[in-house]
């Protein structure tokens, strides 16, 4: 007499859950400068590194704000998975990624270019553009702006 054996699959609800909100005197993502305002003030007392996302609809309006990493002075480890699931969950038509340097000095560091060439990559496979990666430093006053330097080349 054979007997089959019984498994247990674990069962999952995916669900994204609203932590508040951020007040912001931008509404709207029109220029690089809109990105790093709220960056500035979202990023204003950290401490550490944090990678934020700013989640967008289909006329670049905000509907949401991730903090995806938190890092140590100078860096933090960002995996483009953790970037999309939170793009997907809140039904994103596009992002803008943004981090701070706690040095003060907003230039990208190599390992930032890198992340945002697989982030392009990785929302274009999906179907999510990144649309800037906008890097803050000196309490928000200095930034750079992928886009604005024309580094945010989404290949065919």
């Amino acid at each position: 007499m054979t007997t089959s054996k019984q498994y247990s699959i674990p069962r999952y609800t995916i669900s994204l859950v609203r932590d508040g909100k951020v007040p912001s005197q931008v509404a709207q993502i029109r220029s690089s400068r809109d990105a790093r305002d709220i960056l500035a003030a979202y990023l204003a007392d950290v401490d550490r590194e944090h990678f934020v996302v700013l989640l967008l609809d289909t006329k670049n309006r905000i509907i949401g704000i991730h903090t995806v990493s938190t890092g140590s002075l100078s860096a933090s480890i960002v995996h483009p998975r953790e970037v999309m699931k939170v793009c997907i969950l809140s039904n994103a038509h596009a992002f803008v990624g943004g981090h701070n340097h706690p040095s003060g000095d907003p230039n990208p560091s190599l390992e930032d270019r890198a992340l945002t060439s697989r982030l392009i990559e990785a929302g274009k496979l999906i179907g999510i553009p990144m649309l800037d990666h906008v890097i803050v430093g000196d309490g928000g006053t200095a930034y750079f702006s992928f886009a604005d330097e024309v580094l945010m080349e989404q290949k065919a």
